[in-house]
């Protein structure tokens, strides 16, 4: 019988909405943020677990991360195994966790941001604190066990971690709508930190803090804003700002050099080499003339970048200049944000703290819950072995009167005679008595002969009297809260004597770097630009002995201060500003620079169509025309601008700057009125006023000045008269004959003008 098709009939936001919550929770708790417990991911908890199920210790051979990521992916994280082998990979860079977890043999990556080699070529095993500290007591259900992702396995829903890993190595992690972001801390004085936490419980985040300092992070660095630190570990959300460490080292010649030997946290990777890019810019923008060469030294041994200074270079200017400038001082965003009590949280360091003590507690009660009842086992088939050493002759005796084990068992539990024969009544009145237990009982019958010799018997007196000091141990332990807290301080303090290191982050205030820009020393010079595009600057002086030669062999020549900036006008439509400080200096036959070089104008892609020194323009207008015949009158303090590439003018589909030219101030009875003659491809000439012409803004595409025909386009602009009352111009050649454009009727724009 066929069953009929059962439809639901739902709001559909409704259910985009319950699964993006569902997809989000499981994004937030089951991949990207650590439990605050243990302070692992789960794909670094489950990473670890199958490594030390696969008995990949410390003390024992490397194994293959090809295989450690397959058995991670087949049995516990069933995502894609590029994500577990970084996970493992990152658990082995020293360079970023504060406590490497794994125990790499291979290529791991650099420092530099080189990937680590291919899953198959590397190998790796626990370290030894993992082992001890993160995975010890997992034989002695001390945490949860739960179902895989097929339910074919269990895995443990949190490692028995007995450090705050959490703090230890940090975390980062991007969920959806949240991220995390934990610095890393010292071992050692986290250690320090826990313990204050044991012994007084209502500890504040100032206290805590006399114990932790602050990050420390594995690349050392210096932290700069000591004072905001308590702010950011009450709250668990901040930025601490980080300094590379930079000495002066004496060169030879007199010259310094800075020595950059450790770098911020945030640099690691990719930034190293945008870094060296940065200082690169720095030279050629001629932010700094103090840079003569840079190289990074940087080998296994460490960081070591080296800047050779040229000789009385500022050193402290030139520091903070490093500082304001590149990644040299950096932040680092602090949002310490975990999953407790399974929902995200953001926690202040006091509240991990109590997360984790709680957490210990936890763990000790259940191990020593488990130990004791072991124990107490332990006890009663020790004293049934004990008491029965004392009657072994009747025990013999009812052994070979039973007809079987069950009859044997029975009379030494319940001291049932019926059935087992005696060699004397007394005997049997004796074994009536017996009330042993049944796991003693079953021990007894178990039991070896040699368990009777004298020594044996010795042996398992002093067994029962251990197993009693242990009950009495483990008991005090779950009784008594003080005694477990002086256990847990006394096992971190072990750990703290085997694994702790000295600080390598220096914690400090120190004053923001404050960079003086060098005033240039403003003077005049001349400004030279060949055929070629090649331009260089010199003294007026030296450009005053060479005029001729000078002019003759340049396009462009101009005067202007050496703090102008030339702008480039091309046919795109598009202004470039080139700085004369960019432009080589010097004598009058020293080689120039492509213009190219030092502007984003290029030569192949767009064409120079007027060129001049901003200082000339800002206080003029001037005139544009396309070939479309749109024209424009432009202020020239519009292109003052700090970009080096602007707009210059907004320009129609086909179209194109054809014309650009400064217009002339009017004054006086006798000046001439400039007038604009267009010429098209087809001879048609117009001439109109140039005040007919409106002013507009740079980006505004103009308005029409001659009204073409089809397919028509102008070839030529031309200005006429300079307001001083100069002499007739005449201008253009055009077959049949020349045309003397200032003989043409001035007519109104937008006509179609003339015939030649």
């Amino acid at each position: 019988m066929e069953t009929e098709d059962r439809l639901i009939r739902t709001e559909y936001s409704e259910i985009m909405q319950k699964s993006y919550i569902d997809y989000a929770m499981s994004v937030i708790i089951a991949r990207a943020l650590p439990d605050v417990r243990d302070g692992l991911k789960p794909v670094q908890r489950r990473t670890l677990y199958d490594m030390y199920e696969l008995g990949i210790r410390y003390d024992r051979p490397y194994r293959k991360c090809a295989r450690i990521v397959g058995d991670t992916m087949g049995k516990y994280h069933p995502h894609g195994d590029s994500s577990i082998y970084e996970a493992l990979v990152v658990m082995a860079q020293e360079f970023k966790k504060g406590l490497p977890l794994v125990d790499g043999h291979g290529n791991f990556g650099s420092i530099e941001g080189d990937g680590a080699a291919a899953m198959r070529y590397t190998e790796a095993r626990l370290q030894k604190i993992t082992q001890e500290a993160y995975l010890a007591d997992l034989d002695k259900d001390v945490v949860d066990f739960v179902p895989n992702f097929d339910e074919t396995e269990k895995e443990p829903a949190v490692l028995p971690v007995k450090v705050p890993n959490l703090l230890i190595n940090g975390a980062e992690g991007i969920a959806v709508g949240m991220a995390t972001s934990i610095p890393p801390h010292n071992f050692s004085e986290v250690i320090d930190g826990v313990i204050a936490y044991l012994k007084n419980p209502d500890i504040n985040t100032a206290q805590v803090m006399e114990y932790i300092k602050g990050p420390d992070f594995p690349t050392g660095g210096i932290v700069t804003n000591q004072d905001e630190l308590q702010a950011i570990y009450a709250t668990g959300t901040g930025k601490i700002k980080i300094r590379g460490k930079v000495e002066v080292e004496a060169g030879k010649g007199g010259k310094d050099r800075l020595v950059i030997t450790e770098i911020p946290y945030t640099m690691i990777g990719a930034n190293i080499g945008k870094f060296l890019n940065d200082v690169y810019a720095l030279v050629e923008t001629k932010k700094t003339n103090d840079i003569v060469d840079i190289s990074n030294q940087s080998s296994k041994e460490g960081i070591r970048i080296v800047l050779e200074l040229r000789r009385g270079a500022d050193v402290e200017n030139l520091c903070n200049l490093l500082y304001k400038k590149t990644k040299l001082e950096d932040t680092f965003g602090v949002n310490m944000l975990s999953v407790a009590d399974g929902k995200p949280e953001t926690m202040g360091i006091v509240p991990i703290i109590r997360h984790h003590v709680k957490f210990q507690y936890e763990l000790a009660t259940r191990k020593y819950s488990n130990l004791l009842a072991k124990e107490q086992d332990k006890k009663e088939i020790q004293e049934g072995l004990i008491r029965a050493c004392d009657v072994i002759d009747l025990i013999i005796e009812i052994l070979r009167g039973s007809k079987n084990i069950k009859e044997a068992k029975n009379c030494l539990v319940n001291g049932d005679t019926g059935n087992i024969k005696f060699r004397s009544a007394q005997s049997k009145k004796r074994a009536a008595k017996l009330d042993f237990t049944e796991r003693q009982a079953t021990a007894i019958l178990e039991m070896r002969l040699y368990r009777l010799i004298g020594l044996e018997i010795e042996a398992l007196m002093k067994d029962h009297e251990e197993t009693l000091r242990k009950i009495a141990l483990y008991e005090d332990l779950l009784s008594n809260r003080d005694s477990m807290k002086k256990l847990l301080i006394k096992e971190l303090r072990a750990l703290k004597k085997e694994y702790g290191r000295q600080r390598r982050t220096v914690i400090d205030n120190v004053a923001e770097a404050v960079y003086v820009e060098h005033k240039i020393e403003e003077r005049e010079v001349a400004v030279l630009i060949d055929r070629f595009g090649y331009a260089r600057s010199m003294d007026v002086a030296l450009y005053e002995r060479n005029k001729e030669a000078a002019d003759s062999e340049s396009k462009d020549v101009f005067l202007c201060k050496n703090t102008d900036r030339i702008c480039i006008f091309t046919n795109k439509g598009q202004l470039h500003m080139l700085k004369v400080l960019d432009l080589p200096y010097g004598k009058f036959r020293d080689k120039g620079q492509p213009i190219d070089n030092v502007s984003n104008y290029d030569s192949s892609q767009e064409t120079c169509v007027y060129l001049a020194p901003l200082s000339c323009i800002t206080d003029k207008k001037l005139l544009f025309g396309t070939a479309f015949a749109m024209l424009k009158q432009v202020s020239g303090a519009e292109f003052d601008v700090s970009k080096r590439t602007t707009a210059a003018a907004k320009l129609s589909d086909g179209d194109e700057v054809l014309f650009i030219s400064p217009l002339s101030e009017m004054e006086g009875e006798e000046a001439v009125p400039q007038t604009v003659v267009m010429q098209s491809e087809k001879g048609m000439f117009l001439r109109i006023e140039a005040d007919s012409i409106p002013e507009k803004k740079k980006t505004a595409i103009g308005v029409r000045g001659m009204r073409l025909a089809e397919n028509d386009r102008l070839t030529h602009i031309y200005l006429i008269g300079n307001g001083d009352g100069a002499p007739d111009q005449q201008v253009a050649e055009y077959e049949p004959a020349k045309v003397v454009l200032n003989r043409l009727r001035i007519a109104s724009r937008d006509t179609k003008g003339v015939k030649r």
